[in-house]
C-alpha cells in the first residue's frame, strides 16, 4: 500500500469545479484536475484493504489498490500499463462513469472514500500527454474477419481487443462520426470528443476499420455481413426512448432528450445539425424548459438548457426524493439510493420529486404541463388528491430512459431472439445470441446501462469472439 496511515492523515479532497458563472458561457470540460502532489497524497489514503470491495464495485474490475500504489510511488507508467490491463477506455469512465467503486470503498463507511475517479482520469490523461499511448499492432493476423454493428463503448472496446487478437475487424456506424451515445448523447461540458477522436486514430492504426454512415439494416443487409464475415457483433445500443403516452404529447415542442443532446453537440463539432434532424432546429434559448425524467440524461438536458440560456429550468422525477444520506448498513458496498445534485444542478434548476404528467397544456403548441403529486403506498403509486398544479413550458424534453434497441431493420433482419425485456439474449459467458456466429453486448444485450459497463461487455464478448473463432484465447475477460 501507498501510505499505512495515510487514510487517518489525508481528508479526501475530489477534483473542482470552475465556477457556474463562467463555465456556462461554453461547452468546454471544467474540471479543474490535482496537482501531482495532491494526487500522491490523494492515492496514499487507499487502505490496500484485504478484500478490496473497490473490485466489485468497479464493472471493468480495475486493479484500483495497485494503481493507487504505482501513483504514490511516482511510477505513473506502469499505473497506466496496469490500468489499461482492463480498461480500454478509461479516459470515458475517468469523466463520465458514476464511480460504483467508490461507493464500494471501506472508506466510504466514514464518507470518504478514496478519489479513485479523478486518480484513474489523471493516469490517462498523463499516458497521453507523454506519449506513452501508442497503437498495440498484432503480431500475426488470424486469418478471421469480424464485424461489429455499433461504435459505442461496447464496439469500440470489443473492436480494438479483437483487432489486437489479429483479426480484421470493420466496425459499422450509422451516425457519421464513430463514438455512439458518447459521441451524441453525452454533452461536451462532461466529455470533450477529441478523447474519442485520438482513440479511433489508435484503433485503426492497429487495423480496425470504420465505415461510418452505413446503418446495417438500412444502407447494408444483415444478409451481406453474414456472407463476408465470419462472425459478428451486435452492439448498437438501447436508442429506443421510452415515450410519453398524455393528452398533447404529439405538439411540436414535446421533444426526445437525444434530440436535443444531439443537435448541440453537431453545432459544437461544427457540423450540419438539420442533416438528421426531420424536425427542425432545437433550442432551449429564452424558453421555460420542463426536464421530464430526474436520471443523467435529464441532468445533461438541464445543463445544455442552462447553455443556451432558458429562461427556466424544471425538472421532474415520478419517483419520491431519496435522502441526502444513505444508510450505509443497509447499502454498503453497493450502490446506494441517495439524493445526487450534479455539476449541471448546481448550475441552475427546480427539481420536483414525486410528480406524474397529466396532460400537455396547449393548441398549436405547449404553453404548459399539467401535473399532480403522487405518494407511493406499499410499492403502489397514488395521485395526491386536491394537489394538480400546472407548470409553465415552452419545450418539454423527455429524458424517462430507453426500453431497448430498435428492432426495426438491423434486428429484424438478423432474426435473433430477444429476452422477455426486448433486448437481444445473450448470456455472459459466450455473448452468443440464437443465430450462428452472432454475439452480442452492450445495451443492447443487457438493456440501458453504464458506459463502464459497456466496456466490460464489449471486452469479454470479443474473448468469446477469439475463443469461438480459433478454439482458444488469450484475451483477458
Amino acid at each position: 500500500m501507498g501510505k499505512a496511515t495515510g487514510f487517518l492523515e489525508i481528508d479526501r479532497k475530489d477534483r473542482t469545479y470552475d465556477a457556474p458563472a463562467e463555465r456556462l458561457k461554453h461547452y468546454r470540460e471544467f474540471v479543474i484536475p490535482h496537482d501531482d502532489a495532491g494526487l500522491k497524497g490523494q492515492a496514499a489514503r487507499c487502505m490496500n484493504c484485504g478484500i478490496p470491495y473497490c473490485h466489485n464495485g468497479c464493472p471493468v474490475n480495475n486493479q484500483i489498490p495497485d494503481w493507487n500504489h504505482l501513483v504514490y510511488e511516482n511510477d505513473w507508467r506502469d499505473a497506466l500499463t496496469n490500468l489499461h490491463s482492463t480498461n480500454n477506455f478509461p479516459e470515458f469512465t475517468g469523466r463520465i462513469c458514476p464511480a460504483p467503486c467508490e461507493a464500494a470503498c471501506t472508506l466510504n463507511i466514514v464518507d470518504q472514500p478514496v478519489t479513485i475517479k479523478s486518480i484513474e482520469c489523471a493516469i490517462v490523461d498523463r499516458g497521453w500527454k507523454e506519449g506513452w499511448i501508442e497503437p498495440q499492432v498484432p503480431v500475426k493476423k488470424t486469418g478471421k474477419s469480424v464485424a461489429v454493428v455499433g461504435s459505442g463503448p461496447a464496439g469500440m472496446a470489443a473492436a480494438q481487443q479483437l483487432a489486437r487478437a489479429g483479426h480484421s475487424v470493420t466496425v459499422f456506424e450509422k451516425n457519421d462520426r464513430i463514438g455512439g451515445l458518447l459521441r451524441y448523447g453525452i454533452p461536451d461540458f462532461k466529455m470533450e470528443k477529441t478523447h474519442i477522436n485520438r482513440r479511433a486514430m489508435q484503433m485503426e492504426a492497429e487495423g480496425v476499420q470504420f465505415r461510418t454512415s452505413v446503418e446495417v439494416g438500412v444502407t447494408v443487409s444483415f444478409a451481406s455481413l453474414q456472407e463476408n464475415f465470419d462472425a459478428v457483433v451486435l452492439a448498437g445500443g438501447a436508442e429506443d426512448p421510452r415515450g410519453l403516452n398524455i393528452p398533447g404529447a404529439e405538439l411540436p415542442s414535446v421533444r426526445m432528450a437525444m434530440e436535443f443532446l444531439t443537435q448541440q453537440n453537431k453545432r459544437n463539432a461544427g457540423d450540419d445539425e438539420l442533416r438528421a434532424a426531420p424536425r427542425g432546429s432545437l433550442t432551449a434559448t429564452g424558453k421555460h424548459v420542463v426536464v421530464i425524467g430526474g436520471g443523467d440524461t435529464g441532468s445533461d438536458c438541464v445543463g445544455t438548457s442552462n447553455r443556451q440560456g432558458a429562461a427556466s429550468v424544471t425538472q421532474l422525477e415520478i419517483m419520491p426524493k431519496p435522502p441526502e444520506k444513505e444508510d450505509k448498513a443497509l447499502s454498503w458496498p453497493n450502490w446506494p439510493l441517495k439524493l445526487r445534485t450534479s455539476s449541471s444542478h448546481e448550475e441552475g434548476c427546480e427539481r420536483e420529486f414525486a410528480v406524474l404528467t397529466k396532460r400537455v397544456v396547449g393548441e398549436n403548441d405547449v404553453a404548459g404541463l399539467e401535473c399532480v403529486r403522487v405518494e407511493w403506498v406499499n410499492g403502489q403509486m397514488q395521485e395526491v388528491e386536491g394537489s394538480e398544479f400546472v407548470l409553465k413550458a415552452d419545450l418539454i424534453l423527455l429524458a424517462m430512459g430507453f426500453v431497448g434497441p430498435r428492432k426495426q431493420g438491423l434486428l429484424e433482419q438478423a432474426g435473433v431472439e430477444l429476452d422477455p425485456r426486448g433486448n437481444v439474449k445473450g448470456n455472459v459467458v459466450d455473448y452468443k445470441t440464437s443465430v450462428d456466429n452472432v454475439f452480442a453486448c452492450g445495451d443492447m444485450r443487457r438493456g440501458q446501462s453504464l458506459v463502464v459497463w459497456a466496456i466490460r461487455e464489449g471486452r469479454q464478448c470479443a474473448r468469446a469472439v477469439d475463443q469461438a473463432l480459433m478454439g482458444v484465447s488469450e484475451l483477458p475477460r
